[in-house]
């Protein structure tokens, strides 16, 4: 499984979800590693669709429902909005599902 954490320096969110991620994917028995991968240029976040930080990405898909239908790429924090409420981190339920989802393609 690829698992991909896009941030870029000006947003700290990425840091506080390397912790639960690890977590998160330790409980689910899911041993790859997390291939941390910095943007440094509004011409990278257009070409790699990147929609703020922190971008998860499990085998290319980005964990949030609704990020196929959005084009807002640029640097900047990213804010993810659930029925949690607003923030800067995707929501635990989000990651869990796209690595169940892909779990069951491997």
């Amino acid at each position: 499984m690829k698992i991909e954490l896009l941030y870029f320096d000006g947003c700290p969110s990425y840091q506080a979800l390397m912790p639960r991620l690890e977590a998160l994917l330790a409980r689910e028995g899911i041993e790859d590693e997390i291939e941390l991968r910095q943007v440094e240029t509004s011409e990278v976040a257009e070409d790699e669709g990147f929609l703020g930080s922190p971008t998860l990405r499990i085998d290319g898909e980005d964990v949030d429902p609704g990020a196929a239908a959005r084009s807002d790429f640029g640097m900047k924090c990213r804010l993810y909005r659930s029925a949690e409420g607003a923030a800067g981190v995707p929501p635990e339920d989000w990651i869990t599902e796209a690595v169940q989802r892909h779990k069951r393609k491997a």
